[in-house]
């Protein structure tokens, strides 16, 4: 499939749609801070694409799908390999983790406070102490 849409002239995000509710008000935001969209679905990602958007960044979207699923929606795994900055969201936060070796299992709730645990140490947690609510 073939893109010939402005993102040739813009500095686009490339958002795959997981089927998540809100791809298109991300979308939105996109725009509104000045960087082009454009929103596919998984099955439409190929190596063409990539040449005819040249994505400065990727969004995940969320998805009512799990990864616990047989088959779960994903895209190819190349994708991880084209050093461009990806940003998951909810479902494709947890498709990243999965991606680079990760494991992805049933929790407990998901809304509310919560607090996570840095088990490993790294600068990009300078300032924050080992235990987090978040």
């Amino acid at each position: 499939m073939k893109f010939d849409g402005p993102s040739r002239e813009h500095d686009t995000v490339l958002i795959i749609d997981f089927g998540g509710q809100y791809a298109h008000l991300i979308a939105r935001r996109i725009r509104e801070l000045g960087a082009y969209s454009e929103i596919v679905y998984p099955h439409m990602v190929s190596e063409d694409i990539f040449k005819s958007i040249s994505p400065k960044a990727i969004i995940f979207s969320g998805s009512p799908a799990s990864l616990l699923e047989k088959e779960p929606p994903l895209p190819p795994s190349w994708i991880l390999d084209l050093g461009i900055p990806i940003l998951g969201i909810c479902y494709g936060h947890q498709l990243i983790a999965k991606m680079l070796g990760g494991s992805v299992a049933r929790g407990f709730g998901e809304y509310g406070r919560t607090y996570i645990k840095i088990t490993k140490r790294d600068p990009i947690f300078e300032g924050l102490s080992d235990r987090e609510e978040v």
